[in-house]
């Protein structure tokens, strides 16, 4: 990835995309070339040296079966948005400003492993749900649903695990813009109802 030093990560941002529950596209290469899908995934930082980005795909997708060849990549996004020139006070000033694209994404990669096993399955699906149910009023749970058909669902995926060897991460949240134009972008963003967007760009200043 091209991340200019004004750009890079800290250590904090990327611990923050890998512990926040979401998605990330997978993507391998094969003898037949590239292969990926987007899956939710949870980090388990007991896992390897650097943890593993864990998740499940439907057992007819043929990208679990094919044998990658070399790493792996999980590509993780968080927020981005579209920047306009408007927000900036130095439109007002000299008027040379241009739209761009503010984001934060994190390219983790490592050995994937896969795991045809129910009860690693089990685990992982509990683990996946309580993550995304923790914060609701009425939380379903797996076992709100029947047995028997939990497990014919268990039964159509298998476990995929992103054992990680190395992150490459970066942020492009303004930090180039004077403090009246991130501030402006802060505030556009807001405007918008983009919360995630603008709070982060004020992150990255503080």
């Amino acid at each position: 990835m091209y991340i200019p030093s004004h750009f890079a990560a800290e250590p904090d941002a990327v611990r923050n995309l890998l512990a926040h529950p979401g998605a990330a596209n997978l993507v391998t290469m094969t003898d037949g070339g590239l292969l990926a899908t987007l899956l939710p995934f949870a980090f388990n930082p007991q896992v390897g040296e650097h943890g593993a980005l864990q998740a499940h795909m439907a057992r007819n997708n043929p990208q679990w079966s094919t044998a990658p060849t070399g790493e792996a990549l999980a590509i993780i996004q968080g927020p981005d948005d579209y920047v306009s020139p408007s927000w900036y006070a130095s439109k007002a000033e000299h008027g040379r400003v241009v739209p761009t694209w503010n984001y934060s994404t994190a390219h983790v990669y490592g050995e994937l492993v896969v795991h045809d096993d129910a009860g690693w399955l089990a685990r992982h699906v509990r683990h996946l749900t309580a993550l995304h149910e923790g914060g609701r009023q009425d939380p379903w749970a797996v076992d709100d649903a029947p047995g028997k058909f939990v497990a014919g669902q268990l039964r159509a995926i298998v476990g995929v695990e992103l054992v990680v060897s190395r992150i490459e991460a970066k942020e492009k949240l303004s930090q180039n813009r004077s403090a009246a134009d991130a501030a402006g972008v802060a505030a556009g963003l807001r405007s918008i109802g983009r919360e995630a967007g603008a709070a982060a760009v004020e992150r990255v200043r503080t």
